[in-house]
C-alpha cells in the first residue's frame, strides 16, 4: 500500500510537535510496510515524515516539480524521485500513485491538496480513503468549520464523513488501510 501525506515544507513553531509527530507517522508507516509517496522536499515536516520512513527502513517515493527541484532542497535519500512539469502534474501523479491520503498540519498548499482530494472523492473520480491526522488539535478550528458547513446543508453528511479524523498516526493508518479498496495487479 502507498500512502500519500500531505504536510507543511516548514515545521511549523520551534517549541510545537509536529516534527516528532510527522517522523513518527514515518516510522509507523514503514513499519506496517506502507510506502510513502510525498512532495519529495528534506525540509519541514515533508523532510520528517520521509526521515521516519526511510529510518525504519521503508520506501520513499518523492514528486516534484523541476521548478521546486530549482528552489528547494530535494531530500538526497529517496527511494524514487519524480520530476515533472508543474503542480498540476505533481497531484495528478501523487493521486494516481497513493492508495489513500493524510494531511498532517501544513499551510494552503497542504489545505489545497486534502480540499482537492476531498473533492475528487465526492464526484467519484477516485474512491480512495483520506484522512486528517489531526496533532496536537491543529485542524481544531477547520473541523469546526467542517461541521458548520455541514449544518448549513453546504457540506452533505455522507461526504462529510468521507473524512477521517485521528489524533494517532498507528490508528489513522489502520482506518485507512481497512477502507482501501484492493487495485487490479
Amino acid at each position: 500500500m502507498k500512502i500519500a501525506v500531505y504536510c507543511g515544507a516548514s515545521s511549523g513553531r520551534v517549541d510545537g510537535p509536529y516534527q516528532a509527530e510527522a517522523r513518527q507517522l514515518g516510522q509507523q508507516m514503514a513499519q506496517q510496510q506502507i510506502a510513502l509517496v510525498y512532495g519529495g522536499s528534506s525540509v519541514g515536516l515533508m523532510g520528517s515524515v520521509a526521515d521516519g520512513v526511510l529510518d525504519a527502513g521503508g520506501h520513499v517515493c518523492g514528486v516534484m516539480p523541476q521548478v521546486l527541484v530549482d528552489r528547494e532542497q530535494v531530500h538526497v535519500g529517496l527511494s524514487e524521485l519524480h520530476v515533472v512539469e508543474d503542480m498540476h502534474q505533481r497531484k495528478a501523479v501523487m493521486m494516481e500513485l497513493a492508495d489513500a491520503f493524510i494531511a498532517l498540519p501544513g499551510g494552503t498548499g497542504t489545505l489545497e491538496e486534502l480540499f482537492e482530494v476531498w473533492a475528487w472523492r465526492q464526484i467519484g473520480i477516485h474512491h480512495k480513503p483520506f484522512g486528517l491526522l489531526n496533532v496536537a488539535g491543529y485542524y481544531d478550528h477547520l473541523l469546526a468549520f467542517i461541521e458548520h458547513a455541514s449544518q448549513e446543508a453546504f457540506i452533505r453528511g455522507e461526504y462529510r464523513d468521507f473524512l477521517m479524523v485521528d489524533g494517532q498516526a498507528e490508528s489513522l493508518l489502520t482506518r485507512l488501510a481497512g477502507r482501501v479498496e484492493s487495485r487490479p495487479v
